[in-house]
């Protein structure tokens, strides 16, 4: 049941998922497709095309929304003071590996101020492009290759049921995380 489940509602949760912050997803569809219940590249295409999409509707939010958007949102200040530091300390390359900062809310928010900056729309899609496929393919090679070494470690293939509670483990541990660095303090490096 759970494996026709995923056969025929895996990839648009794979999209879905890659809209956001869509790590946990990534390492669960590599794990899905190690296992055949997904074809390995039907993922990275499905997943590159949701993080490339996701992020460019947060710039075009940005550019036609600006501030007031920003605004709006009181809980993303201490976010939106990092991605600004990060934006003017390392410029391209920031922008280039944003998505891979392990701290909330950086990717959703990165394009948001990106877009209400004025950034130049081609730039920043060519190095989302860039950035989404490099991400796309490490996640769910680290997926595919978790679910590898839990098979051989175990001696036998990693049941589905195995796969999606290792998963949700994953992304309980990454809630957790989150929780913890949303409640701390973010440093503004001035002594």
């Amino acid at each position: 049941m759970v494996e026709e489940l995923i056969a025929r509602w895996g990839y648009l949760a794979i999209v879905a998922g890659t809209l956001f912050e869509g790590e946990t997803t990534l390492l669960a569809a590599g794990a899905m497709a190690h296992r055949g219940l997904l074809s390995l590249p039907a993922v990275l295409a499905v997943a590159f095309v949701g993080g490339v999409l996701g992020d460019q509707v947060w710039f075009q939010v940005g550019r036609h929304l600006g501030q007031p958007f920003i605004d709006r949102r009181p809980g993303w200040r201490q976010r939106l003071a990092f991605v600004d530091r990060l934006l003017q300390r390392y410029g391209t390359l920031f922008v280039l590996l944003f998505r891979f900062l392990p701290v909330p809310l950086v990717r959703t928010i990165t394009p948001v101020v990106l877009g209400s900056r004025g950034y130049p729309v081609m730039r920043f899609f060519v190095l989302n492009v860039l950035g989404a496929a490099v991400w796309t393919v490490l996640l769910t090679a680290a997926g595919w290759g978790l679910a590898a070494g839990v098979s051989q470690l175990i001696g036998r293939p990693v049941r589905t049921a195995e796969l999606l509670l290792g998963a949700l483990l994953i992304g309980l541990v990454i809630a957790l995380l989150y929780q913890l660095l949303r409640r701390a303090p973010v440093s503004t490096g001035k002594p």
